[in-house]
């Protein structure tokens, strides 16, 4: 091969990193790049925001396992990306972001549409670049793919100057990335793996602490096997709903501030708490000193920052979560000299336990015929898609409300924003989602308000022909600030009642989607089922209760053994 511009080269190592599709908008800074990928085999996808094309990357990456690609110009271009970055950032979500940047010689001269777009995005990526000389082009972007997926994954930004793209260079040829400075460990120490499994042998009232970690490792058949194994009761976070499955008998569904009340209680009454792939995140912790105060922690994680960070472990496993799950299973099944398949009653009185919580305060509410109840929506999507549905979600209510109401039974179905709470992440997400899987239905279950955040990206899934469905939980207001002025506030509902909002029956038509509106019960089914049977985008309203709670809830600063119930 013969001297290319960097514009060309750049799109010869998306090539070589498999990338087949990238989300971005043009500009000035990007515009060889864009040139350049004219005629390619990569399908770069029109967003119509750049917050769009990163989320949608971000959307892409989740439902696939792969680092997603967004492109991105100088200056605005780069600083709308920033917040989807900063969702993908504190999910783990593998992205390789590329920005325009002013040409060299300009850089530091306030030019046009200049920014240090590096600086900003410091604090939410987990390494970036800004590209110097041509021939580190190439180099550059094989470390930032390597940095995304590798460890615990994340966002890398490069930043590309526009006398770069323009330049002309030699392709060098592959080679492994081998950096000396970042060497992640993947392989669990023998003797933690011992201690360990010793520990879940001995315990009586052991729980399973599953997050994130465990779908990004690829790890929820090695979850479920040792589940099934000890008998284990097994709780989720938000980020790790589908890593085993939903409606088995051993799950207790969410935990935390909206968690389901059995995995709550047990989380504070085990003896044993083993953490898999999971942060002990504020919202799943409540009250840190109430906090599964009883039990010994064994905490499996990739990223040894994690360890020890909010609560103390007894028992560290840095590694990979599925090589670790591999080698605990080996040694309980080598070493412990039991036959498990013999000892079906193992931990029966704490499962029994869990059972009557689980009967006692189920995941219910007050139902009404007369009106919509959100959770009755969700109900229903699971059941007429046999839930098998890729979900995406805004944020809010309606993130809660589906987390809770519809049950995951794989992992990679459910893609919403954890960490960040990131309004306006499920439109384009579900974008992402559905052009991974254009055979998968994919619903955005949504907000009245957080849907109108990126709604302009439906004339991105109408250009691309993505038939994404968005069920939209309309009560007027923004719902879980509501929620917060209302029980705790005196119903003083500052700024937070929608007074007015778009006919989205109307505004679907405008964007040569279908609309479709139910306003009781009884036209739930018929719009669900009508939209699902349709080959196109649809926007499914539903007025549902204006002024329904989630619940449970732990209000902020309580232990999560303080619930509010229905």
């Amino acid at each position: 091969m013969g001297k290319i511009t960097g514009a060309q080269a750049i799109v010869n190592c998306l090539l070589e990193q498999g990338v087949k599709t990238i989300f971005g908008y043009p500009g000035g800074a990007v515009i060889d790049l864009y040139d350049a990928l004219m005629g390619s085999e990569i399908n770069h996808v029109l967003v119509r925001h750049e917050q769009g094309a990163v989320h949608a990357a971000d959307g892409m990456a989740r439902v696939t396992g792969k680092v997603g690609v967004a492109l991105l110009t100088s200056g605005p271009g780069a600083t709308n990306g920033v917040t989807g970055i900063a969702t993908a950032y504190m999910d783990s979500i593998p992205l390789v972001v590329l920005t325009g940047q002013v040409p060299r010689v300009l850089i530091g001269n306030d030019a046009f549409q200049e920014v240090d777009i590096v600086g900003i995005s410091r604090p939410c990526t987990k390494h970036n670049y800004l590209v110097n000389k041509i021939e580190d082009l190439v180099p550059t972007l094989r470390e930032a793919f390597h940095i995304a997926k590798s460890g615990r994954p994340g966002p890398v930004l490069v930043d590309l100057p526009k006398d770069l793209m323009s330049g002309e260079m030699l392709y060098p040829p592959q080679r492994p990335v081998s950096l000396q400075s970042y060497q992640p460990n993947y392989n669990p120490h023998p003797f933690q793996v011992q201690k360990a499994c010793k520990k879940m042998i001995a315990a009586k009232n052991p729980v399973l602490y599953v997050g994130g970690g465990v779908i990004s490792s690829n790890a929820s058949k090695e979850l479920t096997e040792l589940a099934t194994k000890l008998k284990i009761p097994v709780t989720m976070t938000l980020m790790g709903l589908g890593a085993y499955p939903g409606d088995a008998e051993l799950s207790m569904g969410m935990l935390g501030m909206h968690g389901t009340f059995a995995a709550n209680m047990a989380v504070a009454k085990c003896d044993l708490l083993i953490a898999v792939g999971a942060r002990f995140d504020d919202r799943v912790t409540g009250k840190l000193d109430d906090f599964a105060k009883y039990a010994k922690i064994i905490h499996i994680d990739i990223d040894p920052t994690s360890i020890s960070k909010n609560v103390k472990v007894h028992v560290p496993i840095v590694a990979d979560c599925k090589m670790a799950l591999t080698a605990i299973n080996k040694w309980l099944d080598e070493n412990s000299g039991i036959n498990f398949d013999e000892e079906p009653d193992r931990n029966w009185p704490w499962r029994e336990t869990i059972r009557e919580w689980m009967s006692k305060h189920p995941l219910c509410y007050k139902e009404n015929d007369s009106i919509i109840k959100p959770q009755y929506v969700i109900e229903m999507l699971h059941k007429h898609t046999g839930g098998e549905a890729i979900i995406t979600t805004e944020v809010g209510q309606n993130q809660m409300w589906a987390a809770q109401f519809y049950k995951f039974a794989h992992p990679r179905h459910f893609v919403t924003s954890g960490g960040l709470g990131t309004m306006g992440f499920g439109l384009p997400a579900a974008i992402g989602a559905q052009m991974a899987f254009p055979g998968k239905m994919v619903i955005d279950v949504a907000g009245d308000g957080s849907i109108q955040m990126n709604i302009q990206e439906l004339a991105t899934a109408k250009q691309y022909n993505c038939p994404v469905k968005v069920a939209i939980l309309n009560n007027g207001f923004l719902g879980m600030v509501r929620q917060w002025q209302e029980l705790f506030y005196n119903k003083r509902y500052a700024s937070t009642t929608m007074n007015v909002t778009p006919d989205f029956v109307d505004l679907a038509k405008a964007y040569g989607a279908v609309g479709l509106r139910a306003t009781t019960k009884d036209e739930v089914e018929p719009v669900i089922q009508e939209a699902l049977a349709t080959d196109n985008i649809v926007l499914m309203d539903f007025k549902i209760e204006r002024e329904e709670d989630v619940y449970p809830m732990v209000p902020a600063g309580k232990a999560t053994t303080e619930m509010l119930l229905v």
